[in-house]
């Protein structure tokens, strides 16, 4: 009995580091979740339903640009770093020029388009002027920004990561606040500004903050570029897929739609931090893990696996119970609100289910199986959204979000399953 006790002990000792940094990493992505929440719920009252609307288009669309912004080179960074702090100041620099090259032509392309057909003001100089804000801001600084996280996470600063996570989120709430509470902000134009100057700020404040981890040496590592690029098609086609709704909704329903169907969306978006907290501790494992071969990462992610899907079940629940109170929060002019978070409620089970597939194939370098699983169920999944959503709207769009992640599981798993056997068979044939 003694000994059986001695042995629950350890094995408890063994798993508290761990436990304590996924309480300390979800408890900083719920509270920079909450941040994220209030600050939309601040913005959709004060804006009003046809601005929060326009900004939740402005928004789909550069969500597509930032993650072409760098090329994925953010990706290159965490994974390189955590398997060797030398390669930092050259991944730095790798990334620093991909993000100033890509950011310039993107927000030179969406200045030569957006204007002439997403109106941010009536007013031709303000509308050039707000929608130039805006790009910036979206594209280059947030990219910039969210730099700082993966940066601390291949250092294994995991305490560091997560303060710039809150850091961020608390920034966002308190522009906002200013914004709106106390000098009235009430278009979308006047927040455009107001946005640029806090995120400005943020990066500022992270730059001084990275400095002691060592200057960036500017260099393009070539071996990377391949990899960067499948990484970044993987959420080019996810933001695609994920906006084609926002867009077909836009033609086929009424603003309201729209604006309670965006609101639906980020907090959905923002409940898959319960199992982002645990993915993001086990990623640098898996990249140090899968150097002996992938095959070697296969026991750690069979334990991962209750864990995340206990997870996705738990906030399934938390969304579901909390979403007949949500009209309270974003105001009553949303009245789709509550009824659309309660059919999306149960995504987040999927969502874990494929997530520990993708984590071990990305921290694997096997980007390119990882990019054909998420550009083809993306892909395809946009045609069918744009499909459902045109002859079923809504809930045709709301049915094929469904399908698309039950495609991404089996998708994942079939090909994690049979990229182990292929290396567990080399492994042997080489021990042999």
């Amino acid at each position: 009995m003694n000994r059986r006790l001695t042995e629950r002990l350890a094995a408890l000792r063994r798993h508290l580091p761990l436990g304590l940094s996924y309480i300390a990493s979800s408890g900083s992505l719920v509270a920079a979740s909450a941040a994220q929440l209030l600050t939309f719920a601040i913005l959709a009252r004060a804006l009003g339903p046809a601005e929060f609307g326009r900004l939740i288009e402005f928004t789909a669309l550069t969500n597509v640009a930032v993650h072409i912004c760098g090329l994925g080179a953010s990706d290159c960074l965490l994974r390189r770093v955590s398997q060797n702090r030398a390669m930092y100041p050259a991944m730095l620099g790798h990334n620093a020029i991909l993000i100033a090259v890509t950011g310039s032509l993107l927000v030179g392309l969406g200045l030569a388009t957006l204007p002439f057909w997403l109106k941010v003001s009536p007013d031709p100089a303000t509308n050039l002027g707000a929608t130039a804000l805006l790009l910036v801001t979206n594209v280059v600084l947030v990219r910039m920004i969210l730099l700082a996280e993966l940066i601390f996470l291949g250092h294994s600063r995991f305490a560091s990561a997560n303060r710039a996570v809150v850091g961020y989120a608390l920034a966002r709430t308190l522009t906002a606040v200013t914004a709106c509470l106390v000098f009235s902000t009430a278009s979308l134009a006047q927040w455009a500004v107001w946005q640029f100057a806090g995120n400005l700020v943020v990066v500022a404040a992270y730059g001084w903050w990275l400095r002691g981890l060592g200057r960036p040496r500017f260099v393009i590592v070539r071996n990377e570029i391949r990899l960067g690029l499948y990484f970044c098609s993987q959420f080019v086609a996810r933001a695609i897929r994920q906006n084609a709704d926002l867009f077909m909704l836009g033609l086929v329903s009424s603003i309201e739609v729209v604006g309670s169907y965006g609101v639906a969306r980020r907090i959905l978006d923002s409940s898959y931090l319960s199992i982002d907290a645990l993915n993001r501790l086990v990623f640098p494992r898996f990249a140090k893990t899968s150097l002996d071969g992938i095959h070697a990462t296969m026991p750690g992610a069979l334990r991962l696996l209750p864990i995340a899907l206990a997870l996705g079940t738990a906030t399934s629940l938390g969304l579901f119970l909390v979403s007949g109170y949500l009209p309270l929060i974003f105001g009553q002019d949303y009245t789709s609100l509550s009824r659309f978070v309660r059919i999306l409620a149960w995504i987040p089970i999927l969502i874990a289910a494929s997530s520990v597939a993708m984590d071990v194939l990305g921290a694997s370098s096997h980007q390119g199986e990882r990019a054909a699983i998420v550009n083809a169920t993306n892909l395809g999944g946009a045609l069918l959204i744009v499909w459902w959503s045109w002859w079923f709207p809504p809930n045709g769009t709301l049915a094929a979000l469904y399908v698309i992640e039950a495609c991404t599981i089996a998708a994942a798993w079939l090909i994690l399953l049979r990229l182990v056997r292929r290396s567990a068979a080399r492994a042997m044939a080489t021990a042999a």
